[in-house]
């Protein structure tokens, strides 16, 4: 924590655009504190399949909620997508959830994928804060109204008033923004990533669909893809044995891939360039720099993906935390 920032989280003054400059409010102490400014990522691969089992909408509407409680917002299919195209299902979900309470109405329409919405959990992150309390950034979402003098933007952040900003920004767009450390300043929109890379704050996550396993790798968002990968197989190597104490995980952006029932074997079987290389059933785990089991001797024949997911990133957690 930076020196004397305690006493400004007590007390801040947020002007507004909406007559109400001048009150001062209290704030709580923050619950969520920064960390180190970390500019690596965690990345995790998940197979639609898992909701294959699934048989109703409430069943796979609270699969998504266990999925996003692990770590575009244009939705174009106006249908329910949960048992035809699973992937749209799962991203839209995904992305509803990572969307900051406040702003859920007007970014996502009423659709037939969030009508059991309400069985999903709060994810309670950063960035869905309280309106007592005060943090550094804060998501916002621009207005279609008029500032009293006609220069910038009003930006919705979730709190009694909207705050000014002096860019111009269409309606409806969601941006990132860094508060003033003086009561006099001005709101000013940054990268979505700056409350991670600059102050060490998890700020949500985001969903990218790939269409086939391969794509995973091909599609990274990142300029040269991912410097560690993990797949995870009952046939791979028990984590202590992959990733033993004494050595340490060096990485700018990890991957940790599941399969789904049948694993990640099916998934490169299925896949047209995978199978054009001749990868697929054992030499699946060529595409990996680490093939791992994360829970050997399980007493049953298989694990659901979201136990193993639990189960991985516990196990796993270690490499990160060192970094």
């Amino acid at each position: 924590m930076a020196p004397g920032y305690e006493h400004q989280a007590k007390r801040r003054r947020v002007d507004g655009d909406g007559g109400n400059d001048g009150n001062v409010n209290d704030f709580k102490p923050p619950r969520f504190l920064p960390t180190i400014p970390r500019d690596w990522t965690i990345s995790v691969a998940v197979p639609t399949s898992i909701i294959g089992d699934c048989t109703t909408r409430e069943q796979r509407t609270t699969y998504a909620g266990r999925i996003a409680r692990l770590p575009p917002r244009a939705v174009d299919q106006e249908a329910y997508t949960g048992d035809i195209d699973p992937a749209h299902f799962l991203e839209h979900l995904l992305t509803y959830l990572e969307t900051p309470p406040f702003m859920r109405k007007t970014l996502f329409p009423l659709h037939p994928n969030l009508r059991s919405q309400g069985l999903l959990p709060s994810l309670d992150m950063p960035h869905h804060p309280h309106k007592d309390e005060w943090l550094p950034y804060r998501e916002g979402m621009t207005l279609d109204t008029k500032t009293k003098d006609g220069k910038g933007t009003l930006v919705d952040i979730g709190m009694g008033e909207p705050v000014t900003i002096a860019e111009s920004i269409p309606p409806r767009t969601r941006l990132t923004l860094k508060m003033p450390d003086s009561s006099t300043g001005t709101p000013e929109p940054v990268h979505p990533t700056a409350p991670r890379t600059d102050s060490g704050y998890f700020w949500g996550y985001t969903v990218r669909k790939a269409a086939t396993l391969s794509n995973v790798f091909t599609d990274s968002p990142y300029e040269d893809g991912y410097d560690i990968s993990i797949g995870t197989s009952e046939r791979g190597q028990v984590l202590g044995r992959a990733f033993p104490d004494y050595k340490k995980a060096v990485f700018s952006h990890l991957l940790v891939a599941f399969g789904g029932p049948r694993g990640l074997e099916f998934a490169a079987m299925n896949d047209p360039e995978l199978s054009e290389l001749g990868i697929g059933g054992s030499r699946t785990k060529e595409l990996f720099d680490h093939w791992v089991n994360v829970l050997p001797n399980q007493g049953s024949r298989n694990i659901r993906t979201d136990e193993a997911m639990l189960i991985a990133l516990t196990g796993l957690r270690r490499l990160w935390d060192a970094s």
